[in-house]
């Protein structure tokens, strides 16, 4: 334990527990709603956006956030409007921003480090902005989960009766999907753009196999994510 006298360990330890807590949560409904295809195509689509904050100079993460959301937004217009199955949406526009993110790279002179630390994680380099970006960002996250609790909770096992009964379905749809561009950039620098999907997906799915219950199958899922993020620390 004397390692986490250092305060970049210190960082690491409250990044890892805050990202498996938020990954956790938005990930029981990915994994009820049959979404961990859009949480990869989401989570892919942001390193167009972290390569673009890199070429023009601006922050990765800042930029990454309205670029993911536009694609989280655009993934779900075209795979409810369009004329393409949600899948072949996701595909194309997983490797449009993949393919961008390669351009803008090639348009960066120079080999830059960090931007790969993107890709793969960089938890022992977190510092206390990113910290307080994580906080913000989760904490709304969660406060519209806790908001819109029992709206999520009826889409996500009827979508057609909650529609019937009033419900705003489409919006919910695109807020919930919002919700996981926002996730998918808050742990990108923690878990990596690679691997994210799986902090998303798996503590909630080993949670469903655990319980049918679900506010406990939420609970679980944080409780293993955060495990998961502190034994992989």
């Amino acid at each position: 334990m004397d390692i986490l006298e250092y305060a970049f360990m210190q960082r690491a330890l409250i990044a890892a527990v805050l990202v498996g807590m938020v990954c956790s949560v938005i990930g029981t409904y990915v994994v009820l709603k049959k979404m961990a295809f859009i949480g990869a195509g989401i989570s892919h689509s942001a390193f167009g956006g972290v390569a673009l904050g890199y070429l023009l100079g601006l922050s990765p993460i800042g930029i990454a956030i309205p670029f993911s959301l536009a694609t989280a937004m655009a993934i779900g217009w075209v795979s409810r409007k369009g004329k393409v199955s949600e899948d072949t949406a996701i595909g194309i526009f997983f490797a449009v921003t993949m393919a961008l993110g390669v351009v803008f790279i090639g348009l960066k002179e120079g080999y830059n480090v960090d931007l790969f630390g993107y890709l793969f994680g960089s938890i022992l380099s977190v510092s206390s902005t990113d910290i307080w970006i994580i906080l913000g960002l989760g904490l709304g996250i969660i406060g519209v989960v806790l908001l819109l609790f029992k709206e999520f909770f009826f889409m996500s096992f009827d979508e057609e009766m909650a529609a019937v009964s009033g419900l705003p379905v489409g919006k919910l749809y695109f807020l919930l999907l919002g919700l996981m561009a926002l996730t998918v950039v808050v742990s990108i620098k923690i878990v990596g753009i690679i691997l994210v999907v799986a902090l998303l997906v798996i503590p909630a799915a080993a949670a469903f196999q655990l319980t049918r219950n679900f506010v406990r199958m939420m609970l679980l899922a944080v409780l293993i994510g955060v495990a998961s993020g502190v034994a992989g620390l």
